[in-house]
């Protein structure tokens, strides 16, 4: 017994010590980002992705250090990458759209559906750790009105207090469903960002096959079928290729 705790006390010291590095990592390279020195910061928010941490902050200040630098594909890749912890984040929003103004394919995107729309605009609002939280304050909620329910007397009160409990009810109810609906969006997703400066794109998953269309960096692509090291892509305006799976990088 005592040496499983002693075990389980130097893996918690270990993993104390894990995030200090991590920390005092982010906080060289912010400064590192402050003085102007991109590369270098960039290095530093690199070492603590291999550390295994990664949070919407670190990926943002990855994008911005690679913006600064004009580096089209991985500002943007890590401008998603932020975007899939923190949705509803204004300045991420706002310094993607700079950043895609970068990139040269122009990509006109087929008209939403309305489940689209709704999916985006509001299911997308929070990230589903969010919606969880959400769901957990109204069933702790649901409790106490339920609760209040039977120490009350007065009919009046009974029926507010069943009718309020019932909405938390209902809100519970939906709040896990939106973070298991987002939870599929954000680790199934199957988008990559194109990551070489140009790539021609096939009719088949072969090097002799037609040429159909050219993507530039930066571009974000829906992943499909897999090839022999071949990968057939849609685009938001419903176009298809193929093409070699190097030259993309999955969010």
């Amino acid at each position: 017994m005592m040496k499983k705790f002693i075990y389980i006390f130097l893996f918690l010291v270990s993993f104390v010590g894990f995030s200090q590095d991590n920390e005092a990592l982010f906080r060289k390279a912010t400064d590192l980002y402050n003085a102007k020195k991109y590369e270098d910061a960039i290095s530093k928010y690199e070492q603590i992705l291999k550390n295994g941490e990664d949070s919407a902050n670190l990926y943002y200040n990855l994008a911005n250090a690679h913006y600064k630098l004009s580096h089209i594909a991985p500002s943007i890749y890590y401008y998603e990458k932020a975007l899939q912890l923190a949705p509803n984040d204004a300045d991420i929003k706002n310094n993607i759209t700079f950043a895609k103004n970068m990139t040269i394919d122009a990509i006109q995107p087929l008209p939403k559906t309305d489940w689209q729309k709704f999916k985006e605009n509001t299911i997308g609002r929070y990230t589903y750790n969010g919606w969880a939280v959400i769901g957990v304050v109204c069933m702790f909620l649901f409790v106490i009105f339920v609760s209040v329910y039977f120490l009350v007397y007065k009919s009046l009160q009974k029926r507010i207090f069943f009718i309020l409990a019932g909405i938390m009810l209902l809100l519970c109810i939906v709040t896990n469903i939106f973070a298991y609906i987002q939870f599929d969006v954000v680790h199934d997703s199957n988008f990559a960002i194109v990551y070489v400066p140009e790539t021609n794109v096939k009719s088949e998953p072969n090097a002799s096959a037609d040429e159909i269309f050219m993507l530039h960096e930066g571009t974000k692509v829906e992943l499909m079928n897999e090839l022999n090291g071949w990968r057939k892509i849609k685009l938001a305006d419903g176009k298809t290729g193929w093409l070699p799976e190097p030259d993309v990088k999955k969010l």
